[in-house]
């Protein structure tokens, strides 16, 4: 707080009111809700990645939202602490082993980026498990170069990981799980499959009815504000200038258009953190400038060109892979 002059709030935003431009929280430690005034808000708030569970609960991210945890699959564990995320480490550890003495059957569903380094750690460090992964797609890590995808294939084969590709998940199917080389089930399933929503704290207006995991994504426009289903800037002010961005996996991850995909302002980005990155410079940027627009009387720059909002582009390192492979091997 000293270094950076940023006050840093211990607590969940439960709702956001772009019209007031008010942020209602729910602090720890303390049993009341506060509300705060803003001038501008930028929303970077992630996303999860459990596609199957109602809260988008997984291994990957910690449960910290106070209506999820008592649903959750591990509610005796806070994971808003570093302590309650150390013991669920270690819970999650102590099975694992426990499955390796058994020489017990592991399926890997999704082979995305997280399904492949995962089970190509479980291989490396539990050397007993008997390993298999599926996906929907052909290959897997679906969205890199086949040669690429290839080396990481050939990596699983050679440690012993069991792969079938154009195979569709259907756990209530009696016939699937024969046809992955596991009659009798596997004795533990990781479902590592897509990204979910977890905007609880907006109003539905301004969140995608389609998109990733069933929709939930905040919609923005081409300077990352905030907008409504109808196309609107859903915090405007009085000069007409937007006041609440989203920017990395929270939002839409596009700028919606008529006509295909291709044809948009800008077509789906995928959700990884280089993107992120440049959709906080645009916004940053935005908020320097709408603050000497409105508070500071300026019109132009330094050079004398007026002063007009950053547009979002399609970011240079969208298509940037970084997939590790057990820790001694990976490929970018």
């Amino acid at each position: 707080e000293g270094r950076m002059a940023c006050k840093i709030i211990w607590g969940e935003v439960t709702e956001l009111d772009g019209q007031e431009r008010t942020a209602t929280i729910q602090p720890m430690f303390v049993k009341d809700k506060e509300v705060i005034d803003f001038d501008f808000c930028i929303i970077a708030a992630g996303c999860n990645f459990g596609v199957f569970h109602k809260w988008g609960e997984s291994l990957w991210f910690p449960t910290i939202h106070e209506k999820a945890r008592p649903e959750g699959s591990w509610p005796h564990l806070d994971e808003r602490f570093l302590e309650g995320r150390r013991r669920h480490i270690f819970e999650e550890y102590k099975a694992i082993g426990d499955l390796n003495a058994k020489n017990a059957s592991v399926l890997v569903v999704g082979a995305g980026f997280i399904g492949v380094e995962w089970i190509t750690e479980l291989e490396h460090f539990f050397k007993n498990l008997k390993l298999t992964i599926i996906d929907a797609l052909p290959q897997c890590l679906g969205p890199l170069p086949a040669k690429a995808a290839t080396y990481c294939s050939k990596y699983m084969q050679r440690h012993g990981i069991k792969e079938h590709y154009n195979m569709k998940y259907n756990a209530k199917d009696p016939n699937f799980y024969a046809s992955v080389g596991l009659p009798n089930g596997p004795d533990k399933e990781y479902v590592c499959i897509g990204v979910k929503a977890s905007n609880y704290f907006m109003p539905a207006e301004t969140l995608s009815e389609k998109g990733p995991g069933g929709g939930g994504w905040i919609l923005m426009d081409m300077n990352l504000a905030v907008k409504t289903r109808d196309g609107k800037v859903w915090s405007k002010d009085e000069q007409g200038y937007p006041r609440i961005f989203a920017i990395g996996d929270c939002n839409y991850g596009c700028v919606d258009g008529p006509g295909p995909m291709d044809n948009w302002p800008i077509p789906a980005i995928p959700k990884i953190s280089y993107p992120g990155e440049e959709e906080a410079i645009v916004a940053i940027r935005n908020v320097e400038k709408i603050d000497k627009l409105v508070f500071r009387g300026a019109k132009t720059t330094h050079m004398g060109y007026p002063i007009e909002l950053a547009t979002m582009h399609w970011p240079w390192g969208a298509g940037m892979f970084a997939t590790s492979l057990g820790p001694d091997d990976a490929c970018f």
